[in-house]
């Protein structure tokens, strides 16, 4: 598999969650640039499953700095319901004049995913904003550019799955991916070039290469849950159909009391751990009858992973308590193994 660079701010951009907003490398506007035309070679455009159709870009503007000479279009959408948001050309070179006053052209390669109304929203400059995750751009002139109307057909539709659907931290998962034709509900009957990730790869800009089945199947076998899965089509400059699934987490908890008998209406403090919570909650659960559990005590997950509850035996004989996890974060609800504290 090879890795693919790509900018943190792309991977940024809004995921479709099973579901990174826009975010630009500097939001601050400079204005450098007086943007006197904007042009596309067409303005409207008809795009076929994962096929992608290029729009020529022609940008005339002037600037009193020389700090770029490569800039990029941003589009977001005004209109429509495709999957995908916004779209990025790739670089526009000068073909024309200086660098303070000239001609820059080059392609908005449009996949069929942004089907709707692409607005051209602002101008970016930078030297190389993508395939580098330490390289940022800035904004120089926000724009109200020109629309683009794209027709988007047998749009591909994507889900990600996880078995087990949530499990702990650290242990084995299996992602799969599917790719079906949003518009016949059926594969698209051939092997497939798609982008994958996990957690924090997702957010760094590294994903990986991998070949779909002729199902379009993606299966992805982790030997470590890691939390977050990121899906996405090879596009330039950047993937197209960015989404991603996150896998609920099985909390791992541990608790003990520091006696197992005592008088009664004495506290016994019960201590534990719960990996990965910091600041959630726990309840201590004293059993009432035969199946009934009520919550006794509660207390907050340390930094440590650690907390503290206090039991305190009501009646002579033995009695059963636990630990209770309600869900949180990406955490699912769990317990503790039932202990017993004696009333004495």
């Amino acid at each position: 598999m090879k890795n693919r660079r790509l900018t943190a701010v792309l991977l940024a951009a809004p995921l479709t969650f099973m579901t990174l907003g826009t975010a630009t490398a500097a939001q601050a506007v400079v204005p450098e640039l007086q943007v006197d035309s904007l042009v596309l070679s067409r303005g409207s455009v008809a795009v076929s499953s994962l096929n992608t159709v290029p729009v020529t870009i022609t940008l005339e503007g002037s600037t009193t700095t020389s700090d770029y000479s490569t800039y990029y279009v941003e589009f977001d959408r005004s209109a429509g319901t495709g999957p995908d948001k916004e779209l990025y050309s790739t670089p526009l070179k000068l073909i024309k004049g200086t660098i303070n006053d000239g001609t820059w052209q080059g392609v908005v390669n449009v996949p069929s995913t942004v089907n709707g109304t692409m607005k051209a929203v602002s101008v970016l400059g930078g030297s190389h904003p993508y395939g580098c995750s330490q390289c940022g751009f800035d904004k120089v002139a926000d724009v109200d550019g020109p629309a683009l109307v794209v027709t988007g057909v047998h749009i591909p539709k994507v889900t990600g799955t996880a078995t087990p659907a949530a499990v702990p931290v650290g242990k084995p998962v299996t992602i799969k991916w599917k790719v079906i034709d949003s518009q016949t509900g059926k594969p698209y009957g051939t092997k497939l070039k798609t982008l994958v990730a996990t957690e924090s790869a997702c957010a760094d800009g590294v994903l990986d290469a991998a070949l779909s089945d002729v199902n379009g199947v993606v299966t992805i076998n982790q030997k470590s849950n890691q939390g977050m899965y990121c899906f996405g089509f090879p596009g330039n400059p950047a993937p197209f159909y960015r989404t991603a699934i996150g896998v609920d987490s099985v909390p791992v908890i541990t608790a003990a009391p520091a006696k197992t008998s005592a008088p009664v209406g004495s506290v016994v403090p019960v201590n534990g751990t719960v990996a990965y919570v910091a600041g959630c909650t726990v309840n201590l659960q004293r059993l009432y009858g035969a199946s009934q559990w009520r919550t006794v005590g509660t207390a907050k997950v340390r930094t440590s992973a650690r907390f503290t509850l206090s039991a305190q035996p009501s009646y002579k004989g033995n009695i059963p308590y636990r630990v209770q996890f309600p869900a949180c974060n990406n955490f699912v609800a769990g317990v503790s193994k039932t202990f017993t504290i004696k009333g004495i």
